[in-house]
Parts: C-alpha cells; structure tokens; sequence
C-alpha cells in the first residue's frame, strides 16, 4: 500500500508540474494582460516609450467597428476594423505573445492608414474580446488567420487584395498560414520578428531566462500543452510551412533582439529564398525595428506593398 501511495503521489506531483509549466506558458489570464499603455521593459523600450504611447493614444481615438468571426474550433474571434478608402487594398494585423493590437500595431496601423489601405487588426484567441484561454504560439492561431482572411473575402468581395501583417507571435502565425489552402486574395506577408518555431522559442526563453535545460524542459512543455492545452507544439513551424508559400514574404528583424534570436528568422528565409527576403536592423530590440531606422523600414514595406498590390 505504501509503494503505491508513494506512485500516486509522484505522478501526481508530475503532472502538477505539468499543468503548472501550462498555466506559465501557454494559459491565458486575460486580466492585466490587455493593458494597450503596457510597453515593455527594458532600455531597448524606455527610449521610445513616449513616442509609442502618443501612436497608441492616436490609435485609440479612430473609430473603427467591432467584428466577430469563429474559429475552426467554434472560439468567437474579435478584431477592429478601420475604413479607409473604398476598393483599398486591405491590411490584418496579427499581435504578439501576451499582448495587444493597439500596443503591436500602433506604427503598423498608422502607417498603414497614411498609405491608403483598410485595416483590420486582430485579438488573437485567448487575448483581448476574443473567445478561449489557452495561446497556442501559432499552432491553432495560424488557422485563425485563415478565419480572418474568409471573413474579409466575404465581407469586402472577391476581388479585395489582402496583406497579412504579424508582430512576433502574430509574424510567426501569419507565415505558418502561408501553408495553407489560402486564396489568391492574399497578395503578400509581413513578418516582423518571427520565431522559426513554438517549440524554438519556448525552449529558448526556458534556458535564457529560467536557466532550465532544453532536455529537462521539453517533456513538460510538450506534455502541457498537449494534455491542458489540447494541441501539440511539434505540430507546425515556419521553416516548414513557408515551403508551401504561394505569395511573397517579407521579413524584418532586429540584429539585437532578446526575446526572439534574430537567427530564427534567417532559418525560415532559408526554407524558401524563392519567395522570402528578410532585412535586420542593427542594433534594434524585439519589436521594435520602425524605431531604430524608420525611413529604411518605410521603404522597405511601401517597396513591398507596392510589388504585391499594384497590377
């Protein structure tokens, strides 16, 4: 009777530090987590800190619609959408990791809505309005791009020219969309900052940050997101699914960023030099490249957005 007792509580201690390795990285709170003002940490950030929250507050004040679209799996999906001109080529925007629309987005859609086009940005599953608890780093998020780009064929008619835009996580989901069964309404991809895969960047931040092991950490990452989260890390990546890509992709990425090596990013290029340029900023954070060269950066998207949506 002791033996077993002394089993069921090591199994029982293993699969909490299962479920809690779950709640840490991939449960979604929601409550502080959809503070639009909440710049992240660091000098990288301090320097454009009041430059970003002027962007966001001007963000803020636009009017824009609510709308609702589901998700494959029947989660209620949330985005806002800013009209611009009528018949204008049409901007989604895909946030970060943990973060908001307006805060990831507040250059993106500026400089979006100074270019003319329509935007739409997105809450990603599990984050702001939109339905579920659970962030799967593109997994599932990357089909909800492809809710996104349905439900704007619908609501815009079959001959809207749409670009996806994505920011960290969202740069991740957007390109692992590119895999998919996309139509031709999809004329290009921004990535800014992506992850070469979920199971890269966990791993990576487990060691950088917590000093943990890949070795040590990857059986609880891979066991949590597949028992409490129902989906499996290993199931797509970037270098992959860009393979697949039909439409050109355009990568930007800082040379200093500390949450996502820039490396990642040169990985995923590599998988498809046909239809994938990437440009690194030197000396630029996570993020935030705009910043530290914005009339490069602004070339090199009004280059971009031009290639793709001008017959």
């Amino acid at each position: 009777m002791l033996i077993l007792i002394s089993i069921l509580f090591v199994i029982a201690a293993f699969l909490l530090a299962v479920f809690y390795v779950y709640y840490v990285a991939f449960y979604s709170r929601k409550k502080g987590q959809d503070d639009i003002y909440n710049i992240p940490l660091g000098e990288q950030y301090d320097v454009h800190k009041e430059e970003m929250l002027s962007l966001i507050r001007q963000l803020e004040k636009l009017e824009c619609e609510d709308v609702y679209t589901t998700s494959f799996d029947g989660l209620k999906l949330h985005g806002r959408y800013y009209h611009v001109k009528d018949g204008a080529p049409l901007n989604i925007g895909f946030h970060g990791y943990r973060a908001t629309a307006l805060r990831d987005f507040c250059v993106g859609a500026n400089e979006t809505i100074k270019r003319g086009h329509n935007l739409l940005l997105i809450d990603q599953r599990g984050q702001g309005k939109s339905e579920g608890h659970t962030i799967t780093m593109g997994v599932k998020e990357h089909r909800d791009v492809k809710s996104w780009v349905d439900f704007s064929v619908d609501r815009f008619g079959k001959d809207i020219k749409i670009i996806l835009y994505g920011v960290s996580m969202g740069a991740a989901s957007v390109i692992m969309a590119t895999s998919l069964n996309l139509p031709s309404n999809v004329k290009g991809v921004i990535a800014d900052c992506p992850y070469s895969a979920p199971k890269d960047i966990i791993l990576n931040v487990a060691k950088k940050d917590m000093g943990i092991s890949e070795k040590l950490a990857y059986p609880f990452v891979w066991l949590g997101a597949r028992i409490f989260g129902d989906f499996d890390i290993n199931a797509i990546n970037c270098k992959t699914a860009v393979k697949k890509s039909k439409v050109p992709v355009i990568i930007l990425h800082g040379e200093d960023d500390r949450y996502v090596p820039y490396q990642m990013s040169e990985e995923i290029q590599k998988a498809n030099e046909t239809k994938v340029v990437r440009y690194t900023f030197p000396n630029a954070g996570h993020g935030i490249s705009f910043f530290s060269d914005k009339d490069r950066y602004r070339k090199l998207t009004e280059e971009f957005f031009k290639e793709c949506c001008e017959d």
